[in-house]
């Protein structure tokens, strides 16, 4: 599949990457285009690295390489675009020869930087196109993966996403109240004065429950106005619920466990078992 790049302002393509102008009138009279879009300019706070968790190298190359060559290795995919912080200086380093442009517009949420994204894009993208959205800290996204996505979702008005239906039994703790001195979570008092008693536990029916993964995919007029009304950045934990926020309901597609994301230390020897199968 051959496809157009969308020429954008303000931004650089890799090299060898073509830059023929187009415009959002392409795709308003014909099949939406699919443009990955992967958020990178967050720290990965959890993971206790030296610098953002995007660039640790995970199966010998650095896990945002990874999902770049997903998206690269689908013939679906239009164009790919990652999205860094203004002062990031390890990005060209780690991308392609080829196929992907570098956004300068990351903002101090996930959000944010997915909405800056999205606006400088406005014009080069057309509004019926669907952007799938990444996360750059899953490097088990495969091309399969992508292809499944994208006819599980279909037509579909509200979008949808890749998840997994929970299988474990799910545990809620509430916080407890002030009471005689126990510890958080154990059923007998372990203290001689006032404080927390046991935490409340109730298992969860899983029935209905999945876990949300990533790409997340939307057109781009409903994902740019579903972020652009979020009100609060802390309550978006993805790009899904600012959808729901609207009302809707994306449709789940299911995914796979090699599709995790990396968050602690442990998870990275996970990744590396799902990346050394064959796909």
């Amino acid at each position: 599949m051959t496809a157009e790049t969308p020429a954008v302002a303000g931004t650089a393509s890799t090299p060898g990457t073509a830059s023929t102008a187009s415009t959002a009138s392409i795709s308003s009279a014909s099949a939406p285009r699919y443009f990955a879009l992967i958020p990178a300019a967050g720290v990965g706070a959890r993971m206790a690295a030296d610098g953002p968790k995007q660039y640790l190298s995970v199966g010998g190359k650095p896990m945002l390489r990874h999902a770049l060559d997903a998206f690269l290795a689908s013939p679906l995919i239009a164009h790919t675009y990652v999205v860094v912080s203004p002062d990031d200086g390890q990005i060209d380093a780690v991308l392609p020869p080829a196929g992907v442009t570098v956004l300068r517009c990351g903002g101090a949420t996930r959000m944010d930087s997915v909405l800056n994204a999205l606006r400088a894009l406005q014009g080069a993208v057309g509004e019926g196109d669907m952007m799938l959205v990444h996360d750059a800290a899953r490097p088990g996204l495969t091309p399969a993966l992508i292809a499944k996505l994208i006819a599980g979702v279909a037509g579909h008005p509200a979008g949808g996403l890749l998840a997994l239906p929970v299988v474990d039994t799910v545990k809620r703790s509430t916080a407890a109240e002030a009471g005689p001195g126990a510890a958080v979570g154990s059923g007998s008092g372990s203290g001689s004065g006032p404080g927390p008693g046991p935490a409340k536990v109730a298992t969860v029916p899983r029935d209905g429950l999945w876990l949300a993964q990533t790409p997340q995919m939307f057109s781009y007029a409903l994902l740019a106005r579903a972020l652009g009304a979020a009100t609060d950045a802390s309550a978006i934990t993805d790009d899904a619920s600012a959808v729901e926020a609207l009302g809707l309901s994306p449709r789940l597609v299911e995914g796979h466990p090699r599709n995790l994301k990396v968050t602690l230390p442990a998870d990275i020897r996970i990744a590396e078992m799902y990346l050394a199968e064959p796909q």
